[in-house]
Order: structure tokens, then C-alpha cells, then sequence
């Protein structure tokens, strides 16, 4: 079926939008092909090189121009439980390409940080650059012009999101990604949040709440509820680089490995030596994008990809904006609920019947560009699948269930939980910003209260902990933008804000840094532009002001006289706490240069 006329209108003005910059990519990504990767190009020293650690008989391989070679470009550590699974995977794909009639080296790793560590540490100022310094660690691997195709491993929130930036930037080579899968379910995500919000009112322990944690992050793998890191699984899949049913399979299971032995199978078939070359350049277009955008607003996906999403379409010269991601939001209903948007976890909507049925159920609808080119050879239909295991062990592809396994995780169009994705984007004199409402009552989408400043996380915890905030208010959290800090995720604020609105006050927060999904229940204005450093409005709101949080409205409003709030001046903060440690100071470049959050917040923002 094709996609509602309303889908193809917005498809249409983004392309329209983007018609030089898409088409400078395109003519960039043809004079690479033609130029190469052709292993002939490289000189005798050159070839020696790149091959001098192989085998004899890869070197025999590489020394031609017939053989294909993938290189592999790793995440892998063994700190973070989502990498953890890759130390093997170079090994399946090298032993999975040479039972092919081709090569794979490892071209490179990349550095990948977990926010989860971070959180409310001087270390995640540095999170969110490191999806560029991902993209640039990547890219240093991949010009040694040894490659025909690469594969991409990574799971977690900043690192696909480089590695797309990578490869679309080396957009003539065909790519793949190749995920580690998420770790067993553990404690139930509603129990996980009931102890965090407990330990937040002084009610358990830290022993208590660490048990919990534990208990929830327990293995390895991806964390099992719907933050970044799964979104990026999600947007993979129904962009079209992963293989059918590769999002969510758990990992170190045969059923994993298999999967990965078919990614490098495949990667090997659409290289430019064979029949079926399909650049990575070409199959991330306008329609591509759109379904990202789609599958996010479907399933309640991190709101992180407001800035992610828009920094990957940039790299393929695709220019889209906050409004295209509301419009869309307005005509996707929400078919799943998953943790913080329901109490299942991402094992469970695979259970339900996972991304093959999600999908299914968009293009029946007709909410979905199925006529879209993918790693799999294939249209969206194609994705309509579920993999498995046959007799002997080897992976096959089922029609995954037209129906849902479990209702209140999985619905079709005909019957969703809400009929909207659930994003705003949200216009006012304090600029915009985008609010995530799929998780927040009716009644608490519209709040209006004065203003209660803070300019740092620390801040607002003490005036918590002192009893100062025992009334209506938005929580203002500014000078937490990339040209601030490198705008952490504020996680710490979740639980307190959670604490105050059951207790009957009114409450939101606003702010310039990043509160992906985990702002929840409570109204959270994130992602204002333009922030506070670059003398935005945000900066001039002041203490006791009113402050109107529209979401249905779309308003975000300081209620000053007009006369006074131009008469202001910005308020500046001192960030030199900022400046330093941790490694801070490597960053003072990024910081200087990052585009806002609605150009994708990346020192790369600027190329367009």
C-alpha cells in the first residue's frame, strides 16, 4: 500500500528543501564510487600495508581485485554491557566471509561511552560530542581505501548514531549494522522506577536502591527499557541496514550469531564487484528518513533522536526540521507500550511479535513508505518478518504475526494506545523546543507556574533536599545547551519532578539540555533553542516569572509585558566548572563550534 497522500506531502517538501544539498551528496557519492574502492589504486607499499598482518591466502585474496572485503568497524568493550557481546563478533564475520569467497578486517574501533555511567557525573559533558568523535574515529578507518563494504558494530544512544554519520559519509560503500541484541528481562522496569522514586524521598537506602539497579541492569546486552539505545535498534531496522528481524534478539545465542554470519553474507553480496550494489548513500533518502521519523513517533522512541536523527539526514544531505517531526506526530498513532512509556521492556515487544509485526501493521495502514531500497535487497515489505532457526541450525525468515501476541505491549493502526506519536514541538517567546507527552496525563500536558531558576543539576537537588520546592513551578535548567556544557542528559531531575507532581503540586521543567525519554510523566520542555550560552531568551527569564507550558497548544511562554521583556538582557552564568576535567578540556573546540539542537547539535551542522 502506498503511504497516505499526508506522509507523501511532508516526504515531498523535505526533498524539496533538501533538492541542492541531497543532490551535491548524490554527485559526491558517484565521484567516490568511480574513483573507487578499488584496492588497484593503491600502490605496492600501500597494498603491503593494509594486508601485511592477513594470511597468506587473504593476502592472495586482497592482492587482486575480484575478492570482496569487508571492514568491520567496532564498538567493542567490555565495560558497558551492550558492547560487551562484540569481542566475538569480528571473529563470526571473518569466519563467515571466508566460507563466502571473501575477506574482513577490522578497520578500526570507536570509542563508546554509556550515559548510564555518566549520568549527573562531569563525564557526560562529553556524551553527546562523542557521537562526533565516533563519526571522525570511524572515518579515520575507513580511508585506508581497502574496503568494498563495512560493517558497523554498535547499539547504544551517541554510537550508532556516529557510525551512521560515518558511513553515510562514506556513503558509496554498501554498509550494514549489525547489532548485539538486548540482555534478559530482570526486575520489572515499574518496580526499578517505584525504589528509584523511593530512594529519591529518603524513604530506602542506597544498598536498596543499588540491589534494584543491579537486579535491572544485570548482563550482558543492551538495558532492556525503551531509551536511545534501543530507538537506534528500532530506526536501523526500518531504515533498512539491518537484516528482517535483527533489532532484538538476544545476545550470545545462536539465533544472534546466526544473524550475524547473514549480515556478512549479505554485506558481501551488494559490495560493487557483484550484481546487486547497493551504497549505503542510496538507501538513506527522503523516504528512508520519513520512516525513521515514523517508527520513532510509532513506538514512543527517545526524543534524543530530535537531534540525532537530524545530524544522520544531514551527513546524506537531507535537511529536516522539528516541524517535520511534529506533523508526522500528529498522523502516527502510538502502537506500543514500552518502558518509560508502559511497564513491558523491549523483550517483550519482541515476544508480542517485534519490529516484523510493528511494521506490518504501519504499512497496512499506510503509514509507511514501503517502495524504499535496503540492505536486504528489498522494499519495507520485505521487513515484514521474524527470524528464526530451521533443523540445522541454519536462520530463516518467517511471516511475522499480523496480529499481536500481547495488546497491552503491541496494536495495529485500527486500535492504538493513543492516536498521535506523542511529540510537539512547542513556539513561543522563549524560543522552541519539542516535549514528549506520550507518558504524561491530559491533565498535567498544560501547566502554567512561576519560575524557579537553577544552573546546574547539583542546584536543584539542594533546593529539593531543603524544602524549597514545595509549590507550583517550572524548574528552569538552563546553560545546559552544547555550547554550555556539550548538553547532558538530566536524568537526576526524573525522580524529584516525579516526587513533587504526586504530591499535588503543579509542576514542569524547562530547559536547554536533554532529557531523552526518561522525562516520563512529568511535562518536560527540552531541547530550547536558542539556548541559554548563545544569549537565547531562555536567559532571560528570571525568578517568579509566569511561565506557560502549553503542550496541546504548541506554547512555550515567559507571561512578562512586552515592554519589560525587551527591555531585559540575558543573564550570563560562569561555566568555567565546565571547562576542565574529566577531559573536559579536549572539548573546548566542540563546544565553541556545535550547531543548536534543531540542526543536530554537532560541530558537523555547519556543512549544510
Amino acid at each position: 500500500m502506498k503511504a497516505r497522500s499526508e506522509i507523501e506531502a511532508v516526504t515531498d517538501r523535505i526533498r524539496t528543501r533538501s533538492a541542492k544539498t541531497r543532490q551535491a551528496y548524490l554527485d559526491r557519492l558517484k565521484a567516490a564510487r568511480d574513483a573507487g574502492p578499488h584496492r588497484g589504486t593503491l600502490s605496492c607499499g600501500n597494498l603491503a600495508h593494509g594486508f601485511a598482518a592477513c594470511s597468506i591466502g587473504d593476502k592472495q585474496a586482497l592482492a587482486g581485485d575480484v575478492v570482496p572485503n569487508l571492514g568491520i568497524i567496532t564498538s567493542y568493550n567490555d565495560m558497558l554491557s551492550a558492547h560487551q557481546p562484540f569481542e566475538r563478533f569480528p571473529q563470526l564475520i571473518k569466519q563467515a566471509a571466508e566460507a563466502a569467497g571473501g575477506v574482513a578486517q577490522v578497520a578500526g574501533g570507536v570509542p563508546a561511552m554509556c550515559d548510564g555511567v555518566t549520568q549527573g557525573q562531569p563525564g557526560m559533558e562529553l556524551s553527546l560530542f562523542s557521537r562526533d568523535v565516533i563519526a571522525m574515529a570511524a572515518g579515520v578507518g575507513l580511508s585506508h581505501n581497502m574496503f568494498d563494504a563495512a560493517v558497523y558494530l554498535g547499539v547504544c544512544d551517541k554510537i550508532v548514531p556516529g557510525l551512521l554519520i560515518a558511513a553515510l559519509t562514506f556513503g558509496h560503500l554498501p554498509a550494514i549494522f549489525v547489532p548485539a541484541g538486548p540482555m534478559p528481562s530482570g526486575l520489572p522496569n515499574d518496580e526499578k522506577a517505584r525504589i528509584r522514586q523511593l530512594f529519591a524521598e529518603g524513604k530506602v537506602g542506597r544498598d536498596a536502591l543499588l540491589e534494584a539497579e543491579s537486579k535491572s541492569y544485570h548482563g550482558p546486552g543492551t538495558c532492556t527499557f525503551y531509551g536511545t539505545a534501543n530507538s537506534n535498534q528500532m530506526l536501523m531496522e526500518i531504515m533498512g541496514l539491518h537484516l528482517p528481524g535483527a533489532s532484538f534478539v538476544n545476545p550470545n545465542t545462536p539465533l544472534r550469531d546466526g544473524l550475524t554470519r547473514e549480515a556478512t553474507k549479505r554485506a558481501l553480496a551488494i559490495t560493487a564487484l557483484g550484481n546487486e550494489y547497493t551504497p549505503a548513500g542510496e538507501v538513506i533518502d527522503e523516504k528512508a528518513v520519513v520512516n525513521g521519523m515514523i517508527g520513532l513517533h510509532a513506538t514512543g522512541g527517545s526524543t534524543n533522536h530530535t537531534i540525532h536523527l537530524i545530524a544522520m539526514a544531514r551527513a546524506a544531505g537531507i535537511q529536516i526540521s522539528w516541524d517535520d517531526f511534529a506533523d508526522l506526530s500528529d498522523l502516527i498513532p502510538l502502537l506500543t507500550r514500552i518502558y518509560p512509556n508502559g511497564v513491558a521492556d523491549v523483550n517483550h515487544f519482541q515476544a508480542a511479535g517485534g519490529m516484523g509485526t510493528l511494521i506490518g501493521a504501519l504499512l497496512d495502514a499506510g503509514l509507511l513508505h514501503e517502495d524504499v531500497r535496503t540492505v536486504w535487497g528489498t522494499g519495507m515489505d520485505g521487513y515484514r518478518k521474524e527470524a528464526g532457526l530451521d533443523a540445522d541450525g541454519q536462520v530463516i525468515w518467517n511471516d511475522a504475526a499480523t496480529e499481536s501476541q500481547d495488546r497491552s505491549v503491541l496494536r495495529t493502526a485500527a486500535d492504538p494506545f493513543q492516536a498521535n506519536g506523542g511529540l510537539k514541538v512547542l513556539d513561543g517567546n522563549l524560543g522552541r523546543a519539542v516535549i514528549k507527552i506520550s507518558a504524561v496525563k491530559p491533565e498535567r500536558q498544560c501547566v502554567e507556574a512561576p519560575a524557579m531558576i537553577f544552573h546546574s543539576q547539583d542546584d536543584f537537588m539542594a533546593a529539593f533536599k531543603a524544602g524549597e520546592m514545595e509549590r507550583d513551578l517550572v524548574a528552569v535548567v538552563r546553560f545546559q545547551g552544547p555550547k554550555a556544557n556539550g548538553m547532558p542528559e538530566l536524568h537526576k531531575l526524573t525522580p524529584l519532578l516525579g516526587v513533587l507532581q504526586d504530591r499535588g503540586f503543579k509542576v514542569a521543567l524547562l530547559t536547554d539540555g536533554r532529557m531523552s525519554g526518561a522525562s516520563g510523566k512529568v511535562p518536560a520542555a527540552i531541547h530550547v533553542t536558542p539556548e541559554a550560552a548563545s544569549g537565547g531568551p531562555i536567559a532571560l527569564i528570571r525568578d517568579g516569572d509566569m511561565i506557560r507550558l502549553d503542550a496541546a497548544g504548541g506554547l512555550l511562554e515567559c507571561r512578562v509585558d512586552a515592554d519589560e521583556w525587551a527591555a531585559r538582557t540575558p543573564v550570563e552564568a560562569d561555566l568555567s566548572g565546565n571547562q576542565f576535567g574529566m577531559g573536559r578540556e579536549m572539548f573546548h573546540a566542540f563546544r565553541q563550534f556545535a550547531g543548536t539542537a534543531e540542526t543536530g547539535a554537532s560541530v558537523f551542522s555547519a556543512d549544510l
